[in-house]
C-alpha cells in the first residue's frame, strides 16, 4: 500500500486535533507515515502511532523557530523525496496552506486546499470541496505529480488505530531563502479558555443583532454552557464588538463544527462562505426573512436577548 505523507501540526510535542483527522483521511487511501518538525517533534511519535502513523520522521533545528515558513518547506521537499508519497496531507491552517503551495510549486505538482472530505480513487485522491462562497460542492483530483491537499477541521473523526509508529530521523538541507524571514518577537496569545475557532466542535456567533460589545456576554455564556468557540460576523467586527481574530466569513476564518449557532446573523454571502459547511446550522433571529434562515437545520424567529439565555439555562440544567 502506498504512503501517504501528513504534515504534522504540534506546539511542543502536544499534537493538535486537526492532525489526528488527517491521519483517518490518510488511511483510506494508504498507509500515514508522519512529518514533525521542529521542538518536541519526536515527543509527537506516541500519540500519533496510536491514530495509525506507521512511521514518524522527525527533524529539529533552530531555522524551524526562529524562520518563518520556508524551513518546513525544506523538511516536507526533504520527506517527498525519500518517500514517493501518493500524497501529501496538511491541515487546513493559514500557514500550513502557504507551506502547501510553495510545496506544490516546488515540486512541480498540482494542490486542493480547503477539503471537507477525501476518498481514494483510480487515478489517486479524490477530495470533496465546497466552492464559490461554498455555493457548490465539487469533487476534484490532482491530475499532475504528487497530489498536495489541504483538509479543513472536523472534515472526519478522530479514530484510534495503532500502528507501529517507528521513529526515523530526516535530515534536512535548508536552503539559502530558508533564512530570509526571520521570527524577531513573540507575544503569547492570551487564553479564552475557549476552544481553537477553527477547530471546535460547536461554534456559537453573533452578530449586527447583538448591538454591542457589552451584549456579547450572552453569546459568550451559551458558548460556555456547550464547551463552544465564540465567533462573531464582519458588521460585529467592524463595529469593534468583538476581536479580527473571532470573525467567521469569507475574509474571516472557516468554520466547519458538528454545530454551529448563529445568532443576530443575517446571513450575507460573506458569512455564510465562512460556515456553510458546518454539519447542523441553528439560526436565532427576530427577522422571518432573514437569508439565514434558508440555510439552516433549525430556525428561531425571536428576539437573541430572550430566546439565548432560555437556551442557556436549558443547557447548564440538562448537564445537571
Amino acid at each position: 500500500m502506498a504512503e501517504v505523507l501528513v504534515f504534522v501540526d504540534h506546539v511542543d510535542g502536544a499534537v493538535r486535533k486537526p492532525t489526528l483527522e488527517l491521519l483517518t483521511l490518510a488511511r483510506r487511501i494508504g498507509e500515514p507515515v508522519a512529518l514533525a518538525v521542529g521542538a518536541g517533534a519526536e515527543a509527537t511519535a506516541p500519540v500519533l502511532a496510536e491514530h495509525g502513523a506507521v512511521k514518524v520522521l522527525t527533524a529539529d533545528a533552530a531555522e524551524f523557530a526562529d524562520y518563518l515558513v520556508v524551513p518546513k518547506v525544506d523538511a516536507l521537499q526533504a520527506a517527498v523525496e525519500a518517500l514517493s508519497p501518493a500524497a501529501v496531507l496538511l491541515p487546513s491552517s493559514a500557514e500550513a496552506k502557504e507551506i502547501a503551495a510553495r510545496l506544490a510549486v516546488r515540486i512541480g505538482s498540482g494542490i486542493i486546499t480547503d477539503a471537507t472530505d477525501l476518498e481514494a480513487g483510480a487515478e489517486g485522491p479524490v477530495a470533496t470541496q465546497a466552492v464559490f462562497a461554498a455555493a457548490f460542492t465539487t469533487r476534484s483530483r490532482v491530475s499532475k505529480g504528487t497530489p498536495v491537499i489541504t483538509v479543513k477541521p472536523n472534515s472526519a473523526p478522530v479514530e484510534a488505530a495503532p500502528a507501529a509508529g517507528t521513529v526515523e530521523a530526516l535530515t534536512v538541507a535548508f536552503g539559502e531563502k530558508s533564512t530570509v524571514t526571520k521570527v524577531v518577537a513573540r507575544t503569547p496569545r492570551e487564553s479564552t479558555g475557549r476552544p481553537e475557532l477553527t477547530e471546535a466542535a460547536i461554534v456559537v456567533s453573533g452578530g449586527r443583532g447583538v448591538n454591542g460589545a457589552e451584549n456579547f456576554a450572552v453569546i459568550e455564556a451559551l458558548a460556555d454552557s456547550l464547551g463552544a468557540a465564540v465567533g462573531a460576523s464582519r458588521a460585529a467586527v467592524d463595529a469593534g464588538w468583538y476581536p479580527h481574530a473571532s470573525q467567521v466569513g469569507q475574509t474571516g476564518k472557516s468554520v466547519s463544527p458538528q454545530l454551529y449557532i448563529a445568532s443576530g446573523i443575517s446571513g450575507a454571502i460573506q458569512h455564510r462562505a465562512g460556515m456553510q459547511t458546518s454539519k447542523t446550522i441553528v439560526a436565532i433571529n427576530k427577522d422571518a426573512e432573514a437569508p439565514i434562515f434558508d440555510l439552516v437545520d433549525y430556525g428561531i424567529v425571536g428576539d437573541l436577548f430572550e430566546v439565548v439565555p432560555q437556551l442557556t439555562e436549558e443547557v447548564k440544567a440538562r448537564k445537571g
